[in-house]
């Protein structure tokens, strides 16, 4: 396939880890298929968000055997919100991917977003035929519901762990501890364009989700007031006029 306009595009995939031994082996694999096709030059980043299992040792075998893949540990758990600001803080690249490292989302399916990156400052997937447990699905359809209904985003899926977004954008990013789950939304706050795209999902390879009904249902709810209680008071604005003086030499007019 032919991509148009990628000339000057780099990508860095950010992949969040917690105590996801059982996935690491598997995912590289996932992961690799997609660097040996992907458009664009791609390096993987993980966050070690303090993981207690094997993680951080498999995370390191992967890096210091693999071309391309790097890590970055954080000092403890700290959440999925503090783990993605750490690695765009890290990111060199002109766009920053995002997914995680549990394989319910295939890395080859960048391939569908990065088809729309030129035209749009953030492509995000939409979950089709979502794989989850009753649990899962209802929180999360009556959690994506509210949030449309108060910020009237009109994003379908917002915690899709599959995004592409432009680095300059996410930089501009208001990070707050539950960010995570208004990553498009905040894209949008600084006029930038979103596209969404349906995605493949499956069934978490291994170990268990760290999510709950208390941090799916209630932690997504009481984010959305901090998040509309911050929008009212975003400063942005644009320069319509300017102009620039030569710099006074040695102190004399």
């Amino acid at each position: 396939m032919l991509y148009q306009g990628f000339d000057s595009i780099t990508l860095t995939v950010l992949v969040p880890v917690y105590n996801e031994e059982g996935c690491l082996q598997r995912f590289r694999e996932a992961m690799d298929a997609f660097l040996a096709q992907s458009p664009v030059p791609t390096q993987v980043l993980f966050i070690n968000d303090g993981s207690t299992d094997s993680s951080l040792n498999q995370i390191r075998g992967i890096c210091h055997g693999t071309a391309g893949y790097s890590y970055i540990s954080l000092d403890r758990n700290h959440g999925l919100s503090t783990a993605i600001k750490a690695g765009v803080d890290h990111s060199q690249t002109t766009h920053i991917g995002y997914i995680d490292s549990d394989l319910q989302t295939s890395p080859l399916d960048f391939m569908l977003l990065l088809e729309h990156v030129p035209q749009h400052e953030m492509v995000i997937g939409i979950r089709a035929r979502r794989k989850d447990t009753f649990i899962k699905k209802i929180s999360s359809k009556i959690a994506n519901s509210f949030r449309r209904y108060m910020i009237n985003d009109g994003i379908v899926d917002t915690g899709c762990p599959l995004k592409i977004m432009d680095t300059a954008y996410a930089r501009r990013v208001p990070f707050f501890d539950g960010m995570h789950r208004f990553l498009p939304a905040l894209i949008q706050l600084q006029g930038g364009k979103v596209k969404q795209l349906p995605v493949q999902h499956f069934e978490r390879f291994a170990g268990y989700s760290k999510y709950h009904l208390f941090n799916r249902l209630w932690g997504p709810l009481n984010d959305t007031f901090a998040f509309r209680w911050m929008r009212k008071r975003y400063i942005t604005y644009g320069i319509a006029d300017q102009f620039e003086n030569q710099p006074v030499a040695n102190g004399h007019f």
